[in-house]
């Protein structure tokens, strides 16, 4: 995948995180009970999976006296060396989906703030929806400061997953090719996506996902930047596609509508004008980041 000018990183919400994740910590018990014993150590303050805002700020407190180690997972240790915790879930929420106030949290609190909150979120979605062994069913307890999680029958170790996703614009002849799920606000069209299944590349997950689900047959795929989404943990990649031709045929049962649109009407959407041809995805999503790019790459010709 050839490489190309990316917005910058910490841009794109959820990412730009400045945690030292502390590895050597993770796996050694005396320096994670030292980390946990200090008086720095902070977590993170959470009703569920959901943030906590006051005065511009994610809420931190203090760890009680009554607290447990093994209830908590180490985040990291911040600028100021402080250890941030989280606390896990007793039971798993209704949804792990994001939800108006977490959606909202990117224009609430600074970015490397965002990134804090989708890294514990991500991680507190994983141990509440992995209690039990994959390999012999049951139960599994958290181990590496929350990083892991063992089997106490078979001793089979488990990971937090990261699901990766492709999210791609296709050009053909100064048009970008944008499309609609079905469950949108009216008006609203974003670039394509699909997750990448096993066996197959970034590139060929980008050229499979546009032929599946509008009919066109693209190549010279590039790669554009990424961005972790913690609804509930996927890592979404973005990329460019060159179409062969603008001929659509749009699988119905993945997008209610496709359709090509110029710069003129990118600019637009990107705007907030209103006679834009579409509503534009959110500066949140990195769907934004990718059309603006986009827009960047036609401006510097």
């Amino acid at each position: 995948m050839h490489g190309s000018k990316t917005p910058d990183s910490r841009l794109v919400a959820f990412g730009g995180g400045r945690l030292d994740r502390v590895d050597h910590v993770r796996s050694n018990p005396l320096l994670l009970a030292e980390a946990f014993a200090s008086p720095l150590a902070r977590r993170i303050v959470l009703e569920g999976l959901e943030p906590v805002v006051e005065g511009g700020h994610l809420v931190m407190e203090p760890l009680p006296g009554d607290a447990w180690i093994e209830h908590h997972a180490l985040l990291g240790v911040d600028e100021d060396q402080r250890p941030i915790f989280a606390e896990l879930l007793a039971e798993a929420p209704d949804s792990f989906f994001a939800t108006p106030r977490s959606r909202a949290l990117a224009s609430e609190v600074p970015g490397h703030e965002v990134a804090l909150y989708g890294t514990a979120r991500s991680l507190l979605a994983w141990h509440a929806r992995h209690r039990f062994c994959s390999m012999c069913g049951q139960r599994t307890a958290p181990s590496k400061a929350g990083w892991s999680r063992k089997c106490g029958s078979c001793e089979a170790e488990h990971f937090p997953r990261v699901d990766p996703v492709v999210i791609m614009l296709a050009e053909h002849r100064g048009r970008v090719l944008l499309g609609r799920q079905h469950s949108w606000p009216a008006g609203r069209y974003s670039a394509l996506a699909g997750f990448v299944e096993p066996g197959e590349t970034l590139e060929e997950a980008v050229v499979r996902e546009i032929r599946e689900e509008a009919g066109v047959a693209t190549h010279s795929v590039r790669y554009v930047t990424s961005q972790p989404w913690p609804f509930p943990s996927s890592l979404m990649i973005a990329c460019t596609a060159e179409a062969d031709d603008d001929a659509l045929k749009v699988d119905e049962n993945e997008i209610e509508h496709a359709f090509w649109c110029d710069e003129a009407g990118v600019r637009a959407a990107m705007a907030g004008e209103e006679d834009a041809p579409f509503l534009a995805p959110p500066p949140m999503a990195v769907a934004w980041h990718l059309l603006r790019h986009w827009l960047d790459r036609r401006t510097a010709g």
